[in-house]
């Protein structure tokens, strides 16, 4: 028999049975769907017993909210709920909770957040006729046996929206101490109706329950009644495993009874019983916002932009119908032009001077007057005139003054005659000189140009990139979020949320934005904002990871345990098949492998990749809260450089993160088994920085490092480091090669370069052959001025089969580094990978400047002369220009672009003072000599 009590209108809880459970001998699963029942006896009519349209439908394990729902317990629940024997109920029981109960049921869930579901035996007794005195005698005997107790989780009833949990509890032996101490109930259920037990028993019916006093204080005190089962065989409890051991342990605590007070219900722990059980709400106990409420409080904060007006007709028209009147009058002109003076240009053809011209030109206007036809083409003109100044100007009114008027006959003159000019030259195009041919840089180019300009500190050319970029396309909301992205590096977060709300309307749906936007707020401490940003997020998109670790982290700084609890889960949730669904697509894709190959592997590794028998049973301390530990947030950041980890390996990682588990870091690592000698370590170590990418089995990620990652590509440094907090806390996280990296990268920011050194160590003992690991470390001792080690970080950077997560710079730093040491044959090499990779305007300068001093003069000239009109605001490119045109002997250019680079203010003083001395020795190219 099963039980437990809820909130009622009264003092006293209202207690819930499911009684007479049916043995199920193992070799079958239930079937399922499977008609739920009436907890009432004695139903004859046949299907009475049923609850119309109630079924127990089942689910996936890993969609479940009780303790058996990680993948390894797959094989456990499996075998228990089906090859060996169990007790079945199949009941469904119904109350009803009034608003008191509801607030008491709500109070109860927040304080003790676990609630005791026990379980017992009940020994059936059959009634002899004429023996009733004696059965009252037999009552008076019973006690308690296999007394068990299931601790539910009932937290997630107080998430929003949430109306049922369902899932699979341990049964533990029940003890008066451990019971108070986790649910705070001080009389077991059956306690205090023991006195009716075997009675209702049989007779079945619950509503005739009494409360009585407790049969005892002390099982010790119990009489004990030996009953047996239908096989005659006594049996330790309701579904057991005798060859599989249970997954949990459970220390007793100092001043605790020992377990030997309850042997029968340690018999629970020992098979590894669990019980199954649902709880549903009619109503959510905590309303949850409607995703159409979220969408209009964001509205209501950032109005959406209105779209443009389309003009099908407009001014456009207008001017191309002015432009085809010009075309016509202008063919009819040349018409009469050829009619009058045909015969002329014919027999003078190129020897017509400027006096026949201007004789010619007052003929053909006298005849133009005097045949009406000038007049004519005004009258043509006229009506393509007037759409113009109604379409393009907006003049249908009269003018106020007379001098209003002769202001916009002038400037409508002005416009005529251009728009004149234009319809000409298309008409005789080969009168029109030609155009020098502008060179067009893409979006993409520009956002690298403005990447550089960020990366080597020139904010100010960085702003001007992403401003072009939003003056071209200002309806793209991408171009916004990396405007946004630079001003939170820049730390000007005002600024940075203009640009957020801007992308967020136009796009009211865009995920980044929301969730940026939301950060924004955060770090802005506006933070109802926020929480309607993360919510409007989750619900547009509920499988998105990051989405619901931010709503987790405004949760924590909130100081909201329950709902921060239900983010994470929410988080690691979808993470988790996000991660299964990668793995199957990536088998599907690589086809099946040999049979043989694939015994062996599934029998050295467990489900998902783990091997058996490796996992290693340990103690976890409950948590003292979540004050406690947050409070070492920061001593853990500061002291985690000194954390030593058990093993080098590559740790595995499988399971959910559990957030009522306790946020100390795991010493439980499981090791992976290389299977074929994996490809190569740095073709794994170079997805560290790539989630996403691949899912093998040595892959491992968590929800916090998912996050890290969408925070660093948006550049909220300010933010990371509470993520990072929470990665080397997570059982699943800890340190590891991927958390230094990232620890590295916020200290080079911060120009902490120390500290940075010491984390790359860490990161560089963890996965020596982490291609970023060395690229990193070669841009910190660059920037620290230390050339020669970072020429060797380099070096071994891009010796790596596979490439580090940004080449770019690494290419470019390491060429400078070339150039300074005179290894001119190295550094062309280097920019020129560069160029291919990548192209902009510092690596065909660095290339030119390698050519120049190689003297190849004409592959330094085309370099020079790409990076030029890449950007042509490079002081450096026209210094070496003038070196180039002074070299060939090109005195004008060479004073052009001599004359360019001063404009532009060299800085190089030994580059200015190598051009002066060049000048004077080929005696040209300044012009102020």
């Amino acid at each position: 028999m099963v039980g437990l009590q809820v909130p009622s209108l009264g003092e006293k809880d209202y207690p819930i049975l499911f009684k007479n459970g049916t043995l199920k001998l193992g070799g079958e699963r239930e079937p399922v769907p499977r008609p739920k029942k009436w907890p009432i006896a004695n139903i004859l009519a046949p299907g009475a017993n049923n609850i119309p349209d109630a079924f127990i439908v089942g689910g996936p394990y890993e969609e479940e909210e009780g303790e058996l729902n990680h993948p390894e317990d797959s094989e456990f629940r499996n075998q228990a709920e089906c090859i060996k024997k169990r007790i079945i109920w199949d009941l469904e029981s119904r109350c009803y909770l009034d608003p008191s109960a509801v607030v008491s049921f709500q109070k109860r869930i927040a304080d003790c957040r676990l609630w005791p579901v026990e379980i017992t035996r009940v020994p059936l007794v059959t009634i002899p006729k004429g023996k009733a005195g004696k059965t009252e005698k037999t009552d008076e005997e019973a006690q308690l046996s296999f007394h068990g107790v299931a601790y539910v989780n009932m937290v997630p009833l107080l998430y929003p929206g949430v109306k049922r949990i369902r899932g699979a509890f341990h049964v533990y032996p029940y003890l008066d101490s451990v019971v108070h101490e986790k649910t705070k109930c001080l009389l077991s259920l059956f306690r205090d109706i023991g006195h009716h037990l075997i009675h209702n028993n049989k007779i079945g019916g619950i509503n005739s329950l009494l409360s009585k006093q407790a049969v005892s204080k002390n099982l010790k005190e119990d009489k004990p009644v030996k009953e047996k089962d239908i096989d005659g065989r006594p049996r330790p409890g309701d579904v057991q495993a005798p060859s599989i051991k249970s997954q949990s342990s459970d220390t007793p605590l100092e001043g605790e009874p020992p377990l030997s007070h309850n042997p029968e219900g340690q018999q629970y722990v020992e098979a590894g019983t669990y019980i199954v059980l649902e709880i549903q709400l009619d109503k959510a106990l905590v309303p949850k916002r409607m995703p159409e409420e979220l969408a209009r409080r964001v509205k209501e904060m950032i109005p959406p932009r209105p779209p443009l007006t389309r003009r099908t007709g407009g001014a456009q028209k207008a001017v191309s119908d002015y432009h085809i009147q010009i075309k016509n009058i202008s063919r009819a002109i040349l018409d009469e032009y050829y009619r009058m003076f045909g015969k002329q240009v014919a027999k003078l053809e190129s020897d017509m001077d400027s006096e026949t011209l201007e004789e010619q030109k007052c003929q053909l206007s006298y005849e133009l007057n005097c045949s009406g036809k000038y007049f004519a083409f005004k009258e043509q003109l006229k009506h393509a005139v007037v759409k113009i100044v109604r379409d393009k100007y907006l003049k249908t009114t009269s003018f106020e003054s007379q001098e209003e008027l002769q202001t916009f006959i002038s400037e409508l003159y002005v416009f005529l005659v251009d728009q004149m000019h234009v319809a000409l030259n298309q008409t005789m195009p080969d009168d029109v000189q030609g155009t020098v041919a502008t060179i067009y840089t893409s979006s993409e180019q520009l956002q690298l140009f403005a990447f550089e300009a960020e990366v080597n500190e020139n904010f100010e050319m960085a702003a001007a990139y992403y401003k072009e970029r939003l003056v071209r396309e200002p309806q793209n909301l991408d171009h916004w979020l990396d405007y946004g992205a630079f001003c939170l590096l820049t730390e000007d977060n005002i600024k940075a949320q203009e640009c957020f709300q801007k992308a967020l309307s136009l796009n009211q749906s865009h995920i980044h934005s929301l969730l940026l936007c939301g950060v924004l707020a955060v770090l802005l401490e506006n933070y109802e904002q926020a929480e309607i940003f993360f919510e409007d997020a989750t619900c547009l998109e509920p499988t998105n990871v990051v989405a619901w670790t931010l709503l987790g982290l405004y949760y924590e700084i909130q100081n909201n345990d329950i709902r921060m609890e239900m983010a994470f889960h929410e988080a690691s949730k979808q993470l988790q098949a996000r991660m299964l669904q990668a793995q199957v697509t990536k088998q599907k894709s690589t086809g099946v492998e040999d049979t043989e190959e694939r015994g062996k592997r599934e029998s050295s590794l467990g489900p998902w990749g783990i091997t058996n028998g490796s996992a290693t049973a340990i103690k976890v301390e409950a948590p003292a809260g979540p004050g406690a530990a947050l409070s070492i947030l920061d001593k853990f950041l500061e002291e985690s450089s000194k954390l030593q980890s058990d093993s080098q390996e590559p740790i595995l990682t499988t399971q959910t993160w559990d957030p009522s588990i306790s946020q100390k870091p795991s010493n439980t690592f499981i090791k992976e088994i290389p299977t074929k000698k994996e490809a190569s370590k740095c073709q794994d170590s170079s997805a560290l920085l790539h989630p996403g990418l691949h899912y093998g089995v040595s892959q491992t990620t968590t929800i916090f490092m998912e996050t890290i990652h969408f925070l660093m590509k948006v550049k909220a440094v300010q933010y990371v480091h509470r993520v990072l907090a929470h990665e080397l806390l997570c059982p699943q996280g800890g340190p590891s090669c991927e958390y230094y990296l990232v620890l590295a990268q916020t200290h080079i920011l911060k120009k902490n370069f120390a500290k940075a050194e010491e984390y790359l160590q860490q990161a560089a003992q963890m996965d020596y052959l982490n291609p970023n690991v060395w690229g990193l470390k070669g841009h910190l001792y660059f920037l620290s001025g230390n050339h020669s080690e970072a020429k060797a970080c380099y070096e071994r950077t891009i010796s790596f089969v596979v490439d580090a997560s940004e080449m770019h710079f690494i290419f470019l730093r390491l060429g400078l580094i070339y150039l300074e040491e005179k290894e001119y044959e190295k550094a062309k090499k280097t920019y020129m990978q560069a160029c291919k990779r990548s192209p902009s305007c510092l690596t065909w300068l660095g290339l030119g400047i390698a050519c120049y001093r190689l003297e190849e003069l004409t592959e330094a000239e085309d370099a020079l002369s790409e990076a030029n009109a890449l950007n042509n605001y490079n002081a450096e490119v026209w210094a070496y220009l003038a070196l180039v045109c002074l070299k060939v002997g090109r005195q004008l250019e060479a004073e052009q672009a001599y004359k360019y680079m001063i404009k532009l203010k060299l800085k190089d003083e030994a580059l200015l003072a190598e051009i002066h001395t060049l000048q004077e020795t080929v005696g040209f190219g300044n012009p102020s000599f």
